[in-house]
């Protein structure tokens, strides 16, 4: 029985939005990488594909990234997403049973880029950066200028308060957050829930400032960070709001959001600024923060 392999693709990406339930972002990266595998073997049917196929495919991808070349198509990462989408697909048929043997079974990938120590923020930049949006602030003169410099300081201050990604941040929901007791609850990659007990009193003041100029839109729209619509505030706006004040500030730095949650983690091994206590083995949950509960103290180097 004859497979088509572009059929096969559109159900399994229904299964994992339906079944495991995978979000929006991980789904679109499926789909490039499957369509991407599709386009550039010209086969349709399913059972054509055999082992061979699949290494001549794979070789070209490493030949699409070279370690010691400047101009590469992709990055160590996007290659080792791509084998993994790949190799999650066939799985898939496997378990459907929609192909006799899968290809995948008798092929070792191995993959080994340079190790790339990752960016970080200067403390002297964060600083500056901090400052420039309360500089903003005192001299807002209407209130929509107001109001939205406030948003953005206690969007910041959370920001480097916690290390979260721009994605928990924005779909924190106003139950989420309780500042009588300092402690929010961030829903990560897969639905994973931890806790984090922010400690100092000037990030814990700026919040419930924030949430009280705000409560009528909080309320209305259950999202604790709001939109100078109403509605929930959107990645894309933290991230033109990051690009603005790092303009303004004149940071000779371009300054990301995985910038800012690297500096967080660089910071809560090295100590400094912003400093999480974690229970156990600070090594230890320091590389598996995403999946643990920790407390986060917001303390000022010595």
């Amino acid at each position: 029985m004859m497979h088509n392999l572009q059929t096969l693709i559109e159900n399994y990406l229904e299964y994992c939005g339906a079944q495991k339930r995978l979000d929006e972002k991980t789904l679109k990266a499926y789909r490039i990488d499957l369509r991407q595998f599709s386009e550039q073997i010209s086969i349709i049917n399913i059972a054509e594909i055999t082992s061979k196929t699949l290494e001549q495919y794979i070789a070209r991808l490493h030949e699409q990234y070279k370690p010691k070349t400047v101009h590469t198509k992709y990055k160590p990462k996007t290659v080792k997403r791509k084998i993994a989408s790949l190799k999650a697909f066939f799985h898939y048929l496997e378990y459907k049973e929609l192909i006799d043997r899968n290809p995948f079974s008798k092929i070792q990938v191995r993959f080994r880029g340079p190790v790339i120590l990752p960016k970080t923020i200067p403390l002297h930049t964060v600083e500056t950066f901090l400052t420039t949006i309360y500089r903003q602030r005192d001299h807002a003169k209407t209130d929509y200028q107001k109001r939205s410099t406030l948003r953005d300081a206690a969007v910041t201050e959370l920001l480097f308060a916690t290390g979260m990604r721009i994605s928990e941040l924005c779909t924190l929901k106003n139950a989420d957050v309780n500042l009588y007791d300092g402690i929010i609850l961030i829903f990560g990659k897969g639905s994973k829930q931890r806790r984090i007990q922010i400690g100092n009193y000037d990030v814990i003041h700026i919040l419930k400032e924030y949430k009280k100029e705000f409560i009528t839109e909080i309320e209305n729209c259950n999202y604790f960070f709001v939109s100078p619509s109403g509605k929930a505030l959107s990645d894309q706006s933290v991230r033109r709001m990051i690009n603005k004040y790092t303009s303004l500030a004149a940071i000779d730095l371009h300054i990301t959001p995985s910038y800012v949650s690297t500096h967080f983690r660089n910071q809560s091994v090295r100590g400094g600024c912003r400093y999480p206590l974690y229970p156990g083995n600070a090594w230890s949950q320091f590389h598996q923060y995403n999946r643990n509960i920790y407390s986060c103290c917001y303390v000022k180097a010595a």
